[in-house]
């Protein structure tokens, strides 16, 4: 079941994968974390660290890559940031529309885009279980 969730997610997968060599190309890092590739640092991390919102963020998943300005950016999202893995892994090459749609929808209804997204709610969630593993999202 797990090879189907990563082929199901590989659309998703090949977006990150693509961001993901352009910042190793620019001194970043990448390792292996819970079955997500976790990339970090480099010029790219500094850049986006620096942007102002709402370019600036401390990390963001695209199906099983997780792209963050700092390892230790990573290590305080990891919850959240996995939460978003395993949305991809459910909705496979539609989680990207139904990402923007769902903010575009909050948008409409005159609330918060990013902390209103049903898929940023049940991430946030699981940031407050003490395990995870205890709790599915």
């Amino acid at each position: 079941m797990r090879v189907l969730a990563y082929l199901w997610a590989l659309p998703t997968t090949l977006v990150g994968a693509v961001l993901a060599l352009v910042c190793v190309a620019f001194g970043a890092r990448a390792r292996w974390v819970q079955g997500a590739c976790e990339v970090h640092g480099g010029g790219i991390g500094r850049l986006v660290a620096r942007a102002p919102a709402p370019f600036g963020f401390s990390a963001i998943t695209l199906g099983h890559v997780i792209l963050g300005v700092s390892a230790a950016e990573l290590r305080r999202v990891r919850r959240h940031e996995h939460v978003h893995v395993r949305q991809a892994e459910v909705w496979g090459p539609f989680f990207l529309p139904a990402y923007v749609l769902a903010s575009l929808w909050q948008g409409l209804r005159g609330r918060r885009m990013y902390l209103d997204n049903p898929f940023e709610r049940q991430a946030y969630r699981a940031e407050s279980r003490p395990d995870r593993k205890s709790a599915p999202p």
